[in-house]
């Protein structure tokens, strides 16, 4: 079998991403130990709760031995080169999985390792949270075939690797953002050709919102962007999730957040709390796809 990575969503084709969702679905047990006796080899540049947690006990589950190690402790290019230690590790472990800055970093490490590379956030995406919203929005919904997914805010690392798994699933994707934050025409194009669903972006959030079946939104304030926080609470004003704007939505339309949620920034206290929020789930479905994308690169591939 050859080594497969998993750095964006689009590493993956649209009945791989389809196979992957199942397999998070499934007992743990059916999925056998594909990592029995292996370590796993986890870099967080930048710190994490879910991810950490998730990351972990997937490879727990798996029969795998997670090692945690800080940004610090390697300092990529600093004390060793990206590609030294993507050569060492490779030796040690069975997967090795970065939480990084720049998505150059994870793709200097694919290139040289000999065994599968995870990214599990960089700036340009962050594949393993989308594989848990829509999973999450396909449990709420079933099929996302036809469907209408909206994102409020940033167009970030989670709204681009969102928006891959959306129109490679057959639903329709609107970006509602003010100018300067949304996706550009070429991006716009790219998501559109990666499936049978569609992109879209305006500058109204009413207008994003308007029967759409799901809501999305994020932090204004990305790592790393704090310096830009009092220019982004004030790009970002008018484009709050509250329950007015929820409810523009279909009825029966889910509110979505990646968390950390920053009540009164991007969400109204009242909807992620409320009965329409899933992000507990959403949280939850981090460890189940964790696990399925990690048995998939291992080979567990029906």
């Amino acid at each position: 079998m050859s080594k497969r990575d998993f750095l964006t969503v689009t590493d993956l084709t649209a009945s791989e991403l389809a196979l992957v969702l199942d397999l998070a679905r499934r007992p743990i047990a059916s999925l056998a130990r594909p990592l029995d006796g292996q370590g796993a080899a986890l870099i967080f540049e930048k710190p994490s709760n879910r991810t950490r947690q998730s990351m972990e006990m997937a490879v727990v589950q798996l029969g795998g031995h997670p090692v945690y190690t800080r940004g610090e402790e390697i300092q990529f290019d600093v004390r060793e080169s990206v590609e030294d230690v993507a050569l060492t590790m490779s030796g040690y472990h069975g997967v090795i999985a970065a939480r990084v800055f720049r998505h150059g970093v994870v793709e200097r490490l694919a290139r040289t390792a000999t065994v599968p590379v995870v990214n599990m956030l960089s700036d340009l995406a962050h594949p393993m949270q989308a594989l848990a919203d829509v999973l999450t929005m396909t449990e709420a919904l079933g099929s996302l075939e036809g469907r209408t997914v909206a994102w409020v805010g940033d167009y970030n690392n989670v709204a681009r690797s969102l928006g891959e798994a959306c129109v490679m699933l057959g639903a329709q994707i609107r970006y509602a953002g003010p100018e300067g934050f949304q996706p550009d025409a070429g991006e716009l194009a790219r998501l559109d050709s990666l499936g049978t669903g569609s992109a879209s972006a305006m500058e109204s959030p009413a207008v994003g919102v308007k029967d759409a079946d799901a809501v999305h939104t994020d932090t204004w304030t990305s790592m790393g962007q704090e310096a830009e926080k009092e220019a982004r609470v004030r790009a970002f004003h008018d484009y709050t999730v509250t329950n007015a704007l929820m409810a523009l939505a279909a009825p029966s339309a889910g509110f979505y957040h990646c968390a950390p949620v920053y009540r009164g920034y991007e969400v109204a206290a009242e909807v992620v709390d409320g009965p329409a929020s899933l992000v507990v789930r959403q949280g939850h479905n981090r460890l189940h796809t964790a696990r399925a994308i990690l048995a998939f690169l291992m080979g567990v591939n029906q």
